[in-house]
């Protein structure tokens, strides 16, 4: 089974589903196209932006892909240096399966990466930001081990290698390294941050919250070179910082907070109780950006489809992408306006969390 499943996602024109929820089935995204009318030209800054505002998400990996290059070429061009690239790597159909471990979304997202990379040499061959070789770093040397069983070698492709962000020094053969036990004990692999001489851009990925500061790291030994976090789910590591054996909440200010999303699609799954039957409404949306355009607020039809609610040039925190999914269900009757009191039961006193907050020392590219 498997083996199927990587079979199945090599292919870029697998279906690509966002039906992430249980009780509804599963769905297909279109794309509202009109044939024979390209879109707007890149040098046309505010035209493309406001196409970029409205593009839909993807209906095939084949088209996050090209999307996702597109974004990152662009952002390129703009300058900047941090970049983050999240969205599902396997259908939902498959992340459901209960033999899907995470090795096997690891796997998938190590073959997803190697086609982007491919995609993105070719996408600035011959521009101002042209791209020669990009490496493909993993957390560590064992992590490195595991894949290379899966993909044999450490240059797949031509201008594209696998590494890792911390490599060990061939000349210690100690068995015994007693400087590494108190790193081993906070979750630190051994060996130091290592670049990659000849690379001229790094996509980091299956790194933990312990492992951040190495990625930073990698950034400071050459700020030049861009650095993208590859499908890391920095939501979510974000909200380990300041926890016991784990990076202090200062990394956000300092570094986290400078890396831009320039393709972002995250679903949300919203259960909320009515005084009427269903008594139980479930309800799903989407928040999506694609740079240079807007982050978009969609909901879920249930038709198969995403509406767009709006757009906004900054991205909602959590609490407010939930309250835009339920103020449109407000508006179509689904679900019924209690009153401020009873809304303030529900969603308390406090609806970001730490790192959404306005923070004084840091960046606001990350919300931009």
């Amino acid at each position: 089974m498997k083996i199927l499943v990587v079979g199945a996602l090599l292919s870029l024109h697998c279906q690509f589903s966002l039906a992430w929820h249980a009780s509804t089935p599963a769905r297909r995204l279109q794309r509202t196209c009109v044939y024979n009318i390209p879109p707007p030209s890149e040098e046309s800054v505010a035209e493309f932006t406001e196409y970029s505002s409205k593009l839909s998400p993807p209906s095939s990996f084949f088209e996050l892909q090209q999307d996702s290059i597109r974004a990152t070429r662009l952002a390129l061009k703009d300058g900047h240096k941090l970049l983050e690239i999240e969205f599902p790597p396997l259908p939902a159909s498959v992340l459901e399966m209960d033999d899907v471990s995470a090795y096997d979304v690891a796997e998938a997202n190590v073959n997803l990466a190697l086609e982007f990379s491919k995609g993105l040499l070719t996408a600035t061959k011959d521009s101002d930001t042209q791209l020669k070789k990009i490496a493909i770093m993993l957390p560590d040397e064992a992590e490195l081990d595991i894949i290379k069983d899966k993909i044999v070698t450490t240059d797949p492709y031509p201008g594209v290698t696998i590494s890792s962000l911390r490599k060990s020094d061939p000349d210690d053969t100690r068995i015994f390294k007693p400087e590494q036990l108190l790193l081993s004990l906070f979750g630190n692999s051994p060996g130091t941050v290592t670049g990659v001489d000849d690379a001229d851009m790094y996509i980091c990925l299956i790194a933990s919250a312990q492992e951040l500061p190495d990625i930073e790291e990698l950034h400071g030994l050459d700020p030049q070179k861009p650095v993208v976090c590859y499908n890391m789910k920095l939501d979510i590591l974000r909200g380990d910082l300041g926890a016991p054996a784990f990076p202090g909440k200062d990394l956000h200010d300092r570094f986290l907070s400078r890396i831009k999303p320039v393709y972002y699609l995250r679903t949300r799954q919203y259960s909320r109780s009515t005084p009427n039957p269903p008594f139980m409404v479930n309800y799903q949306g989407c928040l999506f950006r694609t740079y240079p355009g807007e982050y978009q607020t969609l909901l879920d039809t249930g038709t198969g489809r995403y509406r767009r609610i709006l757009g906004n040039k900054i991205r909602p925190s959590l609490g407010t992408f939930k309250e835009q999914l339920t103020d449109e269900l407000k508006k179509q009757g689904v679900v019924q306006d209690e009153g401020s009191a009873l809304e303030w039961l529900r969603t308390g006193y406090k609806t970001t969390t730490w790192w959404e907050e306005d923070r004084e020392q840091a960046s606001d590219a990350w919300v931009t």
